[in-house]
């Protein structure tokens, strides 16, 4: 039975220690923040304390922008039929289209603040999508397995992480205008799913008309009796519904509203919203959910959180020269300051820091063409990166490459990140794979195609990970 703190803690409490990261919560639907982690840590006794934050820019990217770069001095209109790659950034608005050196990287024109982080970004490249369809990339990328036509084919990495970790935190899972699916976890691990700060605080505060607190007390301890019968105990359904009930009690009853309340007129939410760079009515912003989700992971309120951070990056026309490379700059700085924010919260005491256990992952579907099309846009492509910082990642590095001809995939060393025509072409599975392994995530988690796994004598029986993408 979870002991009831008898000291409950003031709003001013709350704000004060979202905003100054000391120590976070203290009341949890009863439960102190001390206890649930003892309990959280508990269940997965050996695993590193990791939470993530999964970044998501929609629409299909364009890494020639920023994450894989070519040099215009040598691919240019002149020599477009021996490379088949076309930079383009002369016809950029806006921009001086100048590549960008960051901690030994090199970066696409609108990298933006992210390159100030260059030392803690590990890009991958050179991954291979296998497909041109914005539903399957995004898919195959949520869960690390080729969907059944447009259809999901399992759990997506943030069910899977949070129901790995247990679900004490009051939202394991919370996602703010991203899919997510739940295929084959326990129900705690399923994402809520949010469309911005707004729809967050109406799901956390108590709807109108509230019950007496006397009459809410009498209900539900005539509800938790009822479930702890033995038959009730025994129905599948009773116990999902039970669960159900006393986590939705636990959102709306320990005033994490406060936390989101990026409206407040108050001098915390002023220097939050000055700090990401967004107004009290924009809730629904890229830098409104980049605050949510640090938010939510320091405050112990969510151990996943996964946000989109760009207005659509699907620009088959000349929107391409106005729209994707400052929607793209302006999610690379929502990422920036997440990295900055998580920085510079203590950990626990421990002199560490919440980005030395929050591991951040930014993806897209696809990427955008090498060459562009008569509109004066790209198409899709089936080559993509993606980046990640935090936790574990080593930092500095960019892993694989895409092809000097055309940008295509490129088999890559696993250990050692270079290109290696005896290695193997990156997919989202090995990325995904790789956070798995480094926490423990059991078998259950395998995402090698099924001859693999059921074949030990098949040479791609190994696990599908990339240790270069890890501190040692």
């Amino acid at each position: 039975m979870r002991e009831k703190l008898k000291n409950r803690v003031t709003r001013r409490d709350l704000l004060r220690g979202a905003l100054l990261g000391g120590g976070g919560l203290a009341v949890l639907g009863g439960l102190g923040v001390a206890q649930r982690l003892a309990t959280a840590r508990a269940a997965v006794p050996d695993a590193p304390d990791r939470r993530y934050i999964f970044v998501y820019f929609p629409g299909g990217w364009d890494v020639l922008l920023g994450l894989d770069p070519r040099d215009p001095v040598r691919f240019h209109d002149g020599n477009l039929r021996q490379t088949l790659i076309q930079p383009g950034y002369d016809q950029l608005v806006g921009t001086d289209a100048r590549l960008i050196e960051a901690g030994g990287l090199t970066f696409g024109p609108y990298i933006g603040d992210l390159a100030r982080h260059a030392d803690k970004v590990c890009v991958v490249r050179g991954m291979s999508m296998d497909t041109l369809t914005h539903d399957v990339g995004r898919r195959r990328f949520l869960t690390g397995k080729p969907p059944s036509g447009l259809l999901a084919r399992g759990s997506s990495a943030s069910t899977w992480l949070a129901a790995y970790y247990g679900g004490e935190e009051p939202i394991p899972n919370l996602s703010v205008k991203v899919e997510a699916y739940n295929r084959d976890q326990p129900d705690f691990a399923s994402a809520l799913q949010v469309q911005g700060v707004d729809d967050l605080l109406r799901a956390l505060r108590p709807s109108e008309p509230r019950l007496s607190s006397n009459l809410r007390r009498q209900i539900d301890a005539t509800l938790s009796e009822a479930a702890a019968c033995p038959g009730e105990r025994r129905s599948a359904i009773w116990r999902a519904a039970e669960s159900g009930r006393t986590k939705a009690r636990e959102m709306a009853g320990g005033e994490l509203a406060s936390l989101f309340d990026f409206a407040a007129r108050t001098p915390e939410m002023e220097a939050l919203r000055d700090f990401y760079g967004f107004t009290a009515t924009q809730g629904a912003s890229p830098e409104a959910a980049a605050a949510l989700a640090v938010q939510a992971i320091t405050h112990d309120v969510s151990r996943v959180v996964s946000i989109t951070v760009t207005e659509s990056l699907d620009t088959h026309f000349t929107d391409w020269t106005t729209d994707q490379g400052p929607r793209q700059a302006r999610g690379f700085a929502a990422v920036s300051r997440m990295i900055e924010d998580l920085a510079s919260r203590p950990y626990r005491g421990s002199g560490e820091s919440w980005l030395d256990h929050t591991v951040i992952v930014g993806f897209s579907e696809f990427s955008r063409t090498a060459l562009l099309n008569t509109r004066g846009g790209r198409d899709h492509h089936l080559t993509n990166s993606c980046f990640l910082a935090g936790g574990s990642i080593r930092g500095g590095q960019a892993i694989g490459a895409s092809s000097d001809v055309g940008m295509n995939p490129q088999p890559v060393n696993r250990t050692t990140g270079r290109v290696d025509p005896d290695g193997e072409v990156i997919r989202p599975e090995h990325i995904l794979q790789t956070l798995y392994d480094e926490v423990g995530v059991g078998d259950g988690a395998d995402l090698r195609v099924p001859a693999c796994r059921n074949d030990p004598a098949n040479p791609c029986d190994d696990r599908i990970t990339l240790p270069v993408m890890l501190r040692g």
